[in-house]
């Protein structure tokens, strides 16, 4: 009997899920601007997607080549990061609004440390902040999802047990 495999894609929406939940629970404990916590949710995206390369080995019984178990992690931390963007703006826009505030607040504060910045060119900073916040977090947030994505990529890739049994010939 042939094992089915799981796809990318519902392997990046459980993914996505779980970071959702992660999100959910960090906001709601009041750990919204808890930097240490955002770096332990990429670590846990990346340690998924290395994970789900070796699974994608393992279920197709190590008959995969290292594209094609590379292929599988960045497909599906492609489809984790668009859910998860998703979700952000959705965050931002209606759940979460309150975060925005508290990040211009904080930024507000480290202006204000500095000495060669007027008041006028920091609150010209701050509203232009404020505008521009949610593309700017969106677009960051899709560039580390990305990077880390591909280096998960290539280490779970790199470490998932292979043993083709096709030759180059055959494709």
């Amino acid at each position: 009997m042939e094992t089915k495999v799981i796809s990318p894609a519902i392997k990046g929406t459980i993914l996505a899920l779980a970071l959702i939940a992660f999100s959910l629970v960090t906001y709601f404990l009041g750990q919204a601007g808890n930097k240490s916590l955002s770096y332990i949710s990429l670590l846990i995206f990346g340690a998924a997607i290395i994970f789900s390369c070796i699974y994608y080995a393992k279920q197709n019984n190590g008959n995969v080549t290292f594209g094609n178990t590379f292929a599988d992690g960045f497909k599906t931390s492609a489809a984790a990061s668009a859910i998860s963007l998703v979700y952000m703006y959705l965050a931002f826009k209606f759940i979460m609004p309150d975060v925005i505030d508290l990040s211009i607040e904080e930024a507000r504060k480290g202006m204000a440390e500095n000495k060669n910045l007027s008041s006028e060119q920091v609150n010209q900073s701050l509203a232009m902040m404020e505008k521009f916040f949610i593309p700017f977090a969106i677009g960051g947030a899709l560039f580390m999802y990305l990077l880390i994505g591909v280096i998960a990529s290539l280490i779970g890739a790199a470490i998932a047990k292979k043993n083709p049994e096709v030759s180059p010939f055959d494709q």
